[in-house]
């Protein structure tokens, strides 16, 4: 299978506060990094460098053969863009690599192992924002998102993460009366209030208004830089430098042709 790479480039947004320290150029993006983000610190790049695969992946939900033969490989730094009709398989893929549902054949692996020899490393490594928010209505949003930091073991950087995605002013506000594109934005935060290698994230620009678009794909930019890795699902075009892009309906299974 080859993969298509697509170039494309975002627009630029730099923080000039008092304060702040300029930020410096990244080889992954022509755009500058707002110095919040750039005071976080940027995931190490691991010594060794494992290759995370998929291999004639066949995907079953329900009765219905959802994909089938899908091959794909990130390497760190690198960004894969899920294309493809609704019904394509680009939520189910997501769901396949987080480790939350097995494929019905193939193999995923991680460095060339098995994810589903340590599925508590493979969760490690891994943030999953879906379509639900899984917020707890009555919990306050700074409350909220230190649980999710706590469940790594490091709170330290949550005041940090709600500030990058502009939430602020309202950490003491319970969940409940969050809008829809305030509460994307707070899934959102958990990537970098706790660090994980590999982000899995379906459609994350849903809801998101262009500021706060801008300060993903910043993020986004930053965590490819440090030599982490995204997998993105999308049905439009992203500002995503040197991504590529895996078109799910190439694996949709064909209906058999009907003899005369």
């Amino acid at each position: 299978m080859s993969l298509t790479s697509v170039a494309v480039y975002p627009p630029d947004r730099s923080f000039n506060g008092p304060g702040f320290p300029q930020p410096g150029p990244l080889l992954l993006c022509t755009c500058s990094i707002p110095p919040i983000l750039g005071m976080m610190r940027a995931m190490p790049l691991p010594d060794s460098n494992p290759l995370f695969a998929g291999t004639n992946l066949v995907c079953l939900r329900g009765e219905r053969l959802v994909f089938t033969d899908l091959n794909f490989t990130l390497d760190a730094g690198q960004a894969l863009l899920l294309r493809g009709p609704n019904g394509s398989g680009k939520s189910s893929l997501l769901r396949v690599l987080a480790g939350l549902i097995r494929p019905e054949a193939g193999r995923l692996t991680w460095g060339g192992a098995k994810i589903t020899e340590d599925p508590v490393a493979h969760r490690a490594r891994l943030h999953f924002v879906g379509h639900l928010d899984a917020l707890k209505p009555p919990l306050g949003v700074a409350e909220m998102l230190g649980f999710w930091a706590g469940m790594r073991g490091d709170t330290g950087k949550v005041a940090q993460a709600l500030d990058y995605f502009r939430l602020t002013r309202l950490a003491s506000a319970p969940c409940r009366l969050l809008s829809a594109g305030e509460r994307k934005r707070l899934a959102l935060a958990r990537l970098l209030a706790s660090p994980a290698e590999l982000w899995l994230l379906d459609e994350p620009t849903s809801g998101l208004d262009a500021a706060a678009e801008t300060d993903l794909m910043h993020a986004i930019a930053r965590h490819r830089a440090g030599g982490g890795r995204v997998v993105l699902a999308t049905h439009g075009p992203l500002p995503i430098e040197d991504a590529e892009t895996l078109a799910l309906d190439d694996y949709m299974p064909r209906p058999k042709a009907i003899a005369a």
